[in-house]
């Protein structure tokens, strides 16, 4: 049975994943879809970072050029399947000391719920601000999935301290493992409320489908360099 959306509940960083919050979305969980599901990742992940790889130095002399001295990638503790914690991959579009300055700008946060997003945020670095918009920024995020780690579509994993103050309901979208793209890309992204967006990542969760997923991932093709939603 869906757990039922209840209030906020009191948490800490420190929470404990309770399996049957997991289990109580129904999902598909047919063999015949995760083999295929997994097929298409490996091919899918594979091919993107051959075909793509042009476009990764071009991306890395940009990023090296503006900050000679700064990383070109950004390595960051997210949350997987169950609550289990991966280091996700992204191209650096901030400055190198953006987890710092967070904590002086929360009080800017123009997203709802345990989200947090400025839509001019001053962290963001020339070149950051169009691989933020076009998305490139998430590109590396394919090693994740080739490493089992992501998936090409499913909900976007969430950092530990957004989920920390999740209500078990909002758990339920990390019953599955997290993904490049989902509902959420491809109908508003950061114009979206949490609660919508939860919405949408429990309603993937419960009708996900090999032709959902293939749908997703050509539609996502389709709105990624035409976004002006994303920040």
């Amino acid at each position: 049975m869906t757990v039922s959306a209840p209030e906020k509940e009191k948490t800490n960083v420190k929470t404990r994943y309770n399996e049957n919050v997991f289990e109580s979305v129904k999902t598909n969980t047919g063999n015949g879809y995760l083999y295929t599901k997994r097929i298409l990742d490996v091919i899918g992940s594979t091919m993107g970072l051959i075909m793509l790889m042009p476009l990764f130095l071009v991306i890395s002399l940009l990023i090296k050029l503006e900050n000679p001295t700064g990383p070109v990638f950004f390595k960051q503790k997210r949350i997987g399947k169950h609550g289990k914690t991966f280091d996700m991959y992204k191209f650096r579009s901030m400055v190198c000391n953006a987890e710092e300055l967070k904590a002086s700008l929360q009080q800017q946060n123009e997203a709802s719920g345990p989200v947090f997003k400025i839509k001019s945020d001053p962290r963001i670095t020339k070149i950051g601000t169009f691989i933020r918009r076009t998305s490139i920024d998430e590109l590396p995020q394919l090693v994740n999935v080739l490493k089992g780690e992501m998936t090409i579509v499913g909900p976007r994993p969430a950092l530990p301290d957004e989920v920390a103050q999740y209500t078990n309901y909002e758990k339920q979208r990390i019953s599955v493992t997290p993904g490049l793209t989902c509902f959420w890309q491809v109908n508003g992204r950061s114009n979206i409320s949490f609660k919508e967006w939860v919405e949408m990542d429990l309603d993937y969760i419960r009708n996900r489908t090999t032709a959902v997923d293939i749908k997703l991932i050509f539609k996502t093709i389709l709105v990624l360099f035409g976004s002006k939603d994303a920040y």
